[in-house]
């Protein structure tokens, strides 16, 4: 008895030692965002002076404008196209080359995002010279970042959708339904908590990048992370803190709606599920 104590004991302490590992910085990057010192990691008493100083950077702000757009539009459109993708690894039959689309469209996911960046960014270059193909700027940030997020999306709706019975949408089409009406009826409710999952990691490792989109990106066209990075080579400043701390917030509230929705559907599918199958009819 006392070893399996001792053993539980153990693993709570790892746990929390992880745990700390994590979160503890960033817990102490809240804190100093409070701090009224010009240096971000000396305290010298509490403030809010960062806050109005992080407002008042427009700099800063044009780059969380360009970046919340970029991401926005990117997690729509790699939404919509990872979900097809992912349609027809599961639902379609075998055809010429179905085993090299999946492998191109999940390529993505163990590429370096150099060779990505760079490979983008020599397309630009190439197809400069063709009539409406966009230069680099924010079109090609968001497609690029399209690109890469897609095979995420791709292999969260494609997880959900081998999980589904597919005898439900067999029933609805033996009584007269569409596969269009199928898919939008049936399907799509059942894997809406995948769409939002996949729209909120798409979501988040756009405005996370900073790979990618240096290479890719214009002189007028910098998002937050590049702005980040360029800022705290030259040394931390308390804005950083307090942008870092909004951004943590955001996140945090994002997490916990996409948490609900996804909660809440889920819920509705299985009372869904058990009423069918208590329906004598």
């Amino acid at each position: 008895m006392s070893m399996v104590r001792s053993n539980r004991w153990l693993g709570w302490s790892l746990l929390g030692l992880g745990f700390a590992f994590l979160y503890l910085p960033i817990l102490l990057l809240m804190v100093y965002s409070f701090n009224a010192s010009k240096l971000a990691t000396v305290w010298s008493g509490f403030s809010t002076r960062w806050y109005g100083e992080l407002f008042n950077n427009r700099q800063i702000l044009d780059a969380l404008w360009i970046s919340l757009k970029v991401a926005f539009w990117t997690a729509c459109a790699a939404t919509v196209l990872g979900t097809m993708a992912a349609m027809v690894m599961t639902r379609m039959r075998r055809f010429p080359g179905k085993t090299v689309f999946g492998a191109l469209i999940t390529a993505p996911l163990v590429m370096p995002e150099v060779i990505l960046g760079f490979s983008l960014m020599t397309l630009l270059v190439a197809m400069g010279g063709i009539p409406g193909f966009p230069s680099r700027g924010v079109t090609s940030i968001w497609i690029a970042h399209v690109t890469f997020t897609l095979s995420f999306v791709t292999v969260v709706v494609s997880s959900r959708l081998q999980e589904l019975d597919r005898s439900l949408e067999e029933a609805a089409m033996d009584l007269g339904a569409s596969r269009l009406k199928v898919f939008f009826h049936i399907t799509l409710p059942i894997i809406a908590p995948a769409l939002v999952a996949g729209w909120l990691l798409a979501f988040t490792l756009s405005l996370d990048d900073v790979v990618i989109a240096s290479f890719v990106a214009g002189p007028n066209s910098t998002t937050l992370p590049m702005k980040v990075f360029s800022s705290v080579r030259m040394g931390i400043k308390p804005e950083i803190n307090a942008l870092a701390t909004l951004m943590v917030l955001a996140v945090s509230i994002a997490a916990v709606v996409g948490w609900y929705i996804t909660s809440r559907a889920e819920k509705r599918r299985q009372r869904d599920m058990q009423m069918a199958l208590q329906d004598p009819s």
